[in-house]
């Protein structure tokens, strides 16, 4: 069934309903929607000048259940999180990224302005609780400079701001299926120059499969004060303790049969990853003069991650640290931004036996140990972006990034020939884009042409044997990007569109040889090209009912432009692990009495499962609802209920899947994680405002 009869069952409700409306123009019902608009567009954006990106914020944040913040990204075009449980996502955009075996990595990610990247550009947004997040900001394509030139782009994290002059202590607690339990307690504090803030949080639940109990527990610390008229200090502290039990993948009958099935080795092996990860920033703002200002932060994380997985157990730590300092200002005409970035991490690591098989049906049991190595990783980028109003319409921006990366590896557990201790130091690489915006009466039209890059991982850099493979080379690939935005119809339409074509050059390919084991090689080239529309309209109902239809749709039209695989020829075929079309819809309603409901929509087309094109995995539809209630109990206190069904029409589909899969000894590969049935969820928030 093609796309158009698959998909969009909401995409009728969405394009009838403002016809059905007569327009209610009274001007205090203007007056109130302006409010809700400016209440969105009051988070500045980060990214550089006129470089485009796309943002959500609270409103797309509370249609979810709070332990969801993959379908809340998963709202944005072009971007698609491809989650096998909580603790297992795959951030793509554009089609960057699919081809990794697990997690995400081939782009930037920044908390509050600090990189949380690691030194091998593997990012992890389960990091981060979902209700302490004010905002999201996607900067896709390697157009972002200021924050990278990675071919993916950078995802931007911001945490919630202090409501300014407020001292307030908010409560938030969820149940859901699954014996699910998850609270947040926030205390916030503002007054002139000081604003603080300190959340807990505590999520656990036993999941939906077998072998997929969560717990996690997090502190977050996040204060600003002035420290004179032209300076102040910020501070960020945030630390997340979690196990998560891991049921990985399953083959095709386990999940058309049973998807709660976990693989009989790691059900065994109670599978399961321990977690301990701080990050410590502290940032330093100056404003030299009205033209010059200076934000420096200097920032350290740690990662401690004991893994016992069937066929062995992997022992981790990782010491990272760095320093990031930008300039920002004008010079007569022109804004400019520059500065520089510096990452080090140290990563141990050690593998040991996973005896569970000796141990009496009490799952992974640590034997003799298999490897002892330490990898050191530094990244440098500086960074520099001049925009120039050539008319009062018209304007111009150019940026450039210059990055240098090295990996130093140690065995530290072979000894003489058998050692494969290695250094691999890539060449500095330049990174240039050019961008072009043109303003017009409601909106604008923009074009950006940018280079970018991305290093390779780990496994990538490394053979089968344990050994740096000296001919690994950096991806590298170019971006082109023609763009608009609108604002019609007074303000209640907001449409963006954008067309991009991005060529991928040295494709880095992790080729599965073992079950844990993946060799790393440039394998050719891939074309990304595609469309990105996003729709939302605001309107009234009535004059204390609103409601806002919306719609996200993105085309990808990826595939491989010359990839041979020892004697198979995949040229011409789709990208793998990309599905050609994606669509999230949805209708907010919103009453003056403090009701609101939610409906939301996702279409994801079927996604090829082998470069050969051999199995693709079926499209899907699921389906969303959340109705809220807000109210004041005193001038003190106000009360927040809500309650949410998820997968309302129990589709079985998958949430994510691995490319190919791989069966071992006979057994059926397994490319599958399935999503939840059916499920629901209720939740209740307290705010005392002292």
């Amino acid at each position: 069934m093609n796309f158009i009869q698959k998909g969009l069952p909401l995409l009728f409700i969405i394009c009838s309903i403002p016809q059905l409306l007569a327009q209610d123009t009274q001007k205090d019902s203007i007056t109130r929607l302006d409010e809700v608009v400016l209440t969105q567009d009051a988070i500045p954006k980060k990214a550089t000048g006129i470089t485009a990106s796309s943002k959500i914020a609270g409103q797309t944040f509370e249609r979810f259940n709070p332990t969801d913040i993959p379908s809340a990204i998963n709202q944005i075009s072009g971007v698609y999180i491809l989650s096998g449980t909580i603790n297992t996502n795959r951030i793509t955009i554009r089609g960057i990224g699919a081809r990794t075996p697990y997690g995400t990595n081939k782009l930037r990610m920044y908390f509050n302005g600090i990189p949380v990247t690691n030194g091998t550009g593997s990012s992890t947004i389960e990091a981060y609780d979902f209700e302490n997040l004010g905002a999201v900001e996607v900067i896709k394509g390697p157009k972002g400079t200021a924050f990278g030139a990675n071919l993916g782009g950078a995802i931007l994290l911001d945490t919630k701001a202090s409501v300014e002059d407020r001292t307030q202590l908010i409560n938030s607690f969820t149940i859901g299926s699954f014996n699910m339990l998850k609270d947040n307690l926030t205390f916030s504090h503002s007054e002139d120059g000081l604003d603080i803030s300190l959340s807990y949080n505590h999520l656990e639940t036993d999941g939906y499969r077998q072998n997929s109990q969560f717990q996690r527990d997090g502190l977050l610390l996040n204060t600003k004060f002035r420290t004179g008229q032209k300076s102040s200090m910020a501070l960020l502290v945030n630390y997340i303790d979690y196990t998560a039990h891991i049921p990985s993948s399953i083959n095709q009958t386990d999940f058309e049969e049973d998807p709660t099935r976990a693989p009989s080795n790691w059900l065994e092996s109670q599978g399961y990853e321990a977690n301990k990860y701080i990050l410590t920033g502290l940032s330093h703002t100056y404003q030299f003069s009205e033209q010059l200002q200076n934000t420096t932060s200097i920032f350290y994380t740690y990662l401690d991650h004991y893994e016992p997985r069937p066929f062995n157990i992997l022992d981790e730590f990782t010491n990272g640290f760095g320093l990031r300092s930008r300039f920002t200002g004008n010079w007569g005409k022109a804004d400019f931004s520059f500065g520089g970035e510096f990452y080090n991490d140290e990563y141990h690591w050690g593998t040991f036996e996973n005896l569970y098989e000796e141990n009496d049906g009490n799952g992974s049991l640590q034997g003799t140990q298999l490897s002892e190595n330490i990898e050191f990783r530094r990244q440098f980028n500086l960074f520099g972006t001049l925009t120039y109003p050539i008319t009062t319409k018209f304007s111009a921006q150019l940026g450039l990034n210059l990055n240098k990366t090295n990996y130093d590896f140690r065995d530290l557990f072979n000894q003489g020939a058998e050692n494969a201790s290695a250094e691999r130091d890539f060449d500095a690489i330049v990174l240039p884009n050019l961008g072009l915006s043109y303003q017009l009466k409601n909106g604008n039209i923009y074009a950006n042409v940018g280079r970018g890059f991305s290093n390779p991982s780990l496994e990538e850099t490394l053979t089968p044997g344990g050994v740096i493979n000296p001919d690994i080379a950096q991806e590298t690939g170019t971006n082109y990007e023609l763009g608009t935005e609108w604002m019609l119809f007074n303000k209640k339409l907001s449409a963006n569109m954008v067309l991009y074509r991005m060529d991928v050059k040295n494709l880095l390919v992790a080729q599965r040889v073992g079950e844990d084991q993946y060799v790393g090689r440039n394998a050719g080239e891939t074309r990304h090209q595609g469309l990105e529309l996003d729709l939302q309209y605001r309107g009234r109902l009535s004059r204390s009912l609103s409601f806002s239809p919306y719609l996200s749709y993105t085309l990808n039209d990826h595939s491989f432009v010359d990839f041979v695989d020892n004697d198979n020829d995949y040229s011409g075929n789709p990208l793998t692990g990309v599905p050609k079309n994606r669509l999230s819809s949805g209708i907010d309603f919103r009453h003056a009495n403090g009701l609101r409901l939610n409906l939301t929509h996702q279409f994801v087309d079927e996604i090829p499962l082998t470069d050969a094109n051999s199995l693709n995995s079926d499209a899907f539809n699921v389906f969303h609802a959340k109705l809220g209630f807000r109210t004041s109990l005193s001038q003190n206190i106000s009360l927040g209920l809500n309650a949410g069904v998820n997968n309302i029409f129990d589709a079985n589909y998958a949430q994510s899947v691995l490319i190919n899969a791989v069966g071992f000894g006979g057994a059926q590969p397994r490319f599958y994680y399935p999503g939840n049935d059916r499920n629901y969820f209720g939740g209740v928030q307290l705010n005392y405002v002292f």
